[in-house]
């Protein structure tokens, strides 16, 4: 496995990051934070790691002055708002969400309650901030989406797959940010010439169906849009695709490492770590109606070139170069 990343750390971040350290240890409270997310707990461990880790750079210590209470809905997301009405009894601090579905939970459950998502689709469209720039209630955070991200993910797999024509976009309805995705990605597919069909799955049963849908769609394949309850069936997604010969391109970087061929994206799990930076402004007594939703600015490419093999396919080495990590 090669990798290679650029890392920033700037003067301001580190400065930030002494006084909020001295901030946190200087205050006896004990501070409980809620975490709601659609996957499991396996499957979300770097991401949550990334957070646990953001978290003790600011100074925040587990069982010290902090605590954090877990809930997942292990792919099932009509489960959420019972999780998220569990976390508003404990009246914790803070509520961290992963993705678009436990943070519409998380917002049905409490308008007081700080929210912070670490990872959201379209925050605006779906309604969860009136502004980017000032989001106007109780709920701020990170997004992975950008305008521009679907063209250059379906650019990316013509690079690596010239001969595929017929799409499958792979989304989930019970996601309020699938509409957009879907509309972004079929635009983009019309611009470059690709006939696209749109899939819907939302449970683990309906991926066999989903697949024999683009099967018989003869695609050549299947783009799997943001969302956390596909996040947590990806093996079975890579492993459904490589054995019916389907190019896969997703979103993260761990669709790639569990067989699929590319993924194209902002780095989430960074954007985990980053996440404790609102939920420490918000402990030090910063409201999320003013704290701006940041967009990604990088993107990641990730190739397994052993899925090619499998698939038949050579990869460019123009294409190889430009990937960040290249799974062998």
């Amino acid at each position: 496995m090669i990798r290679r990343r650029d890392f920033v750390v700037s003067l301001g971040a580190g400065s930030l990051a002494l006084a909020s350290r001295a901030h946190a240890q200087s205050q006896g409270k004990q501070f409980r934070i809620g975490f709601l997310g659609s996957a499991s707990a396996s499957s979300a461990a770097a991401r949550v790691e990334a957070f646990r880790q953001g978290l003790r750079d600011l100074g925040y210590a587990e069982g010290k002055n902090l605590v954090i209470e877990f809930r997942w809905a292990d792919g099932n997301n009509d489960r959420l708002p019972a999780l998220a009405a569990e976390l508003v009894q404990l009246r914790v601090d803070v509520i961290v969400t992963q993705g678009t579905p436990p943070t519409v939970a998380a917002k049905q459950a409490t308008s007081t309650i700080p929210i912070v998502f670490a990872v959201a689709g379209d925050p605006l469209g779906t309604g969860l901030v009136v502004s980017l720039a000032q989001p106007g209630g109780n709920v701020t955070g990170l997004s992975d989406i950008a305008p521009e991200i679907a063209g250059k993910r379906l650019e990316l797999l013509r690079e690596a797959a010239p001969k595929v024509t017929r799409i499958a976009t792979l989304s989930n309805p019970t996601n309020s940010s699938s509409p957009l995705q879907v509309k972004d990605t079929e635009a983009a597919a019309r611009t470059l010439g690709f006939s696209a069909r749109s899939i819907e799955v939302k449970d683990l049963q309906g991926l066999d169906s989903a697949f024999a849908a683009a099967l018989r769609e003869r695609a050549g394949a299947v783009v799997i849009l943001s969302d956390p309850s596909l996040f947590n069936w990806r093996s079975r997604i890579a492993e459904f695709a490589t054995k019916n010969r389907l190019v896969t391109m997703a979103w993260t970087p761990e669709f790639a490492e569990s067989g699929c061929l590319m993924t194209y994206g902002a780095n989430v799990v960074e954007m985990h770590r980053r996440a404790a930076i609102y939920i420490d402004k918000i402990l030090k007594g910063a409201k999320p109606s003013g704290l701006p939703v940041e967009r990604p600015n990088k993107f990641e490419l990730v190739v397994n070139v052993k899925t090619a093999g499998a698939l038949g396919l050579t990869l460019p080495p123009s294409l190889l170069r430009r990937a960040d990590q290249v799974i062998q």
